[in-house]
């Protein structure tokens, strides 16, 4: 695969390589994926679907493992942190 793919994290566009994940976007805007029930940051730990620490919300689907989902252009990928 070659060229980029635009999608939009927190309403801010992003571009990754065609083939990267939705985690490679999420981290251009900011290190926290989303809060704990207590409140804490939480962040991606282990990068292939273990952890579930790296959950976001796209396109309207909570909770989805943003390491396994490949970035399509025109994604919507919404934070909770």
């Amino acid at each position: 695969m070659s060229g980029n793919v635009l999608l939009y994290v927190d309403g801010q566009p992003i571009q990754v390589p065609a083939g990267g994940n939705v985690a490679a976007a999420v981290a251009q805007v900011t290190p926290w994926f989303r809060r704990s029930i207590r409140g804490a940051v939480r962040a991606p730990l282990c990068g292939m679907g273990v952890c579930f620490e790296c959950r976001v919300k796209i396109d309207d689907i909570d909770h989805r493992r943003a390491c396994m989902v490949v970035a399509r252009a025109g994604m919507q990928v919404q934070t909770h942190g």
